[in-house]
């Protein structure tokens, strides 16, 4: 699975980072960062917390 980030929205919490720090990354502009491609379906539970935990909701799970 993919993930997305709408930087338009990215308002830099940190949230999605404290979940899966070894998915997400905020930079020291605010703006998440998500590192490799596809993810495992074995990550899928704690990435969609992450989505779903986003106070701006700027991360979309693909597939």
């Amino acid at each position: 699975m993919r993930l997305e980030v709408d930087l338009g929205r990215c308002t830099g919490h940190g949230i999605c980072e404290s979940i899966a720090e070894d998915v997400f990354e905020v930079s020291d502009e605010g703006m998440v960062q998500i590192r490799g491609g596809d993810h495992p379906e074995s990550d899928r539970e704690r990435l969609q917390q992450a989505v779903t935990q986003c106070p701006a909701g700027a991360l979309r799970m693909l597939g």
